[in-house]
């Protein structure tokens, strides 16, 4: 990947650096803090400079990914507000999610966002940041706000991810607790996942898969090089779409009926739910053909786990789960 990030790997030098001198030790620290092993950090975000010189403390994150990554790294005290949640938070945060302050169900406009006079904001797509949202990365760092976005929403050549992999997922979590001065946390985290990768049980034949996330007319798929495609390849499907180099893409029926996969993924979501999909697909003469559609050979992700993030492996883990319940 072309996107380089000489500044973090100074700072987490230093942050190993710190946590293993004697003013770190369990002895001269009762109580942990976010700073306690913090060190300046620069990174290329997006084609944005990000300069965080101190551990952000008033944090608002906007979607799922943002809000749920830093809930994983345990930095819940840090955040005055979420907004535009793509569903409920995994059933280990519920807790710590319910005391912070919904922000909007989509995302702020500026003024809302100011308001809440934040220190740093979170966003897991780049288009979270306009004039029309929370406000233009240029501006919102003019009146001291410092921006991030999840490396994996990257659109501008060189800063996309082609292809996503889990290890990109694991550079997130790792730069964004350098952010805050908790490295440790993220190589706990990153641990967990791979644990749970390594334990993921792949079907012994080929299994194509359909990934639908929306649409009626013309189905918005999961194409090849996106979280879709990383995380079937983890399950061991066969993404029907793989040679389209996009993260999702539009298609027409007519392509999935020619491909007839053997399982289709379906991309649960409070506007457009696994149920409903189901009902679209069993109606339409085409799509009721399907061997997927006739067998109810259904897979179901929520919607939040379907974007790159920290939940990502439990994805891939329910996918074969799922698999092994359909035999």
């Amino acid at each position: 990947m072309p996107r380089t990030r000489p500044y973090l790997l100074t700072a987490v030098a230093a942050l190993t650096l710190v946590a293993c001198s004697p003013q770190s030790s369990p002895e001269a620290a009762p109580a942990e803090t976010t700073s306690a092993t913090f060190a300046p950090v620069t990174v290329d975000n997006c084609g944005t400079e990000v300069e965080v010189t101190a551990p952000p403390t008033k944090v608002v994150t906007i979607k799922s990914t943002a809000t749920e990554m830093l809930l994983a790294l345990g930095l819940q005290d840090a955040m005055i507000g979420t907004a535009f949640a793509d569903g409920p938070v995994p059933e280990q945060y519920e807790a710590a999610s319910a005391q912070i302050p919904v922000v909007s169900e989509k995302v702020p406009g500026q003024e809302a966002l100011l308001g809440l006079a934040p220190d740093f904001v979170y966003a897991g797509w780049e288009s979270n940041f306009s004039a029309d949202g929370a406000g233009d990365r240029a501006v919102l760092h003019d009146l001291g706000i410092t921006t991030y976005v999840s490396p994996a929403a990257c659109k501008e050549a060189g800063y996309m991810p082609d292809p996503l992999t889990f290890d990109e997922v694991a550079d997130e979590i790792r730069e964004v607790a350098a952010i805050f001065g908790v490295p440790e946390r993220a190589e706990e985290l990153v641990a967990e996942q791979q644990a749970t990768l390594a334990a993921v049980q792949q079907p012994a034949d080929e299994t194509t898969a359909l990934w639908y996330s929306s649409g009626t007319d013309s189905p918005y798929v999961g194409a090849g090089i996106g979280a879709p495609q990383m995380i079937m390849d983890a399950a061991g499907l066969t993404n029907i779409f793989a040679d389209v180099h996009d993260s999702w893409t539009s298609t027409g029926w007519e392509q999935v009926v020619a491909a007839d996969p053997d399982v289709i993924v379906l991309v649960d979501a409070a506007w457009n739910t696994a149920e409903k999909k189901i009902g679209l697909l069993e109606s339409n003469p085409a799509t009721s053909q399907l061997t997927a559609v006739q067998e109810k050979r259904y897979l179901v992700v929520p919607f939040a786990a379907g974007e790159a993030g920290v939940r990502n492996a439990d994805a891939v883990a329910s996918l074969s789960d799922q698999l092994a319940e359909l035999g």
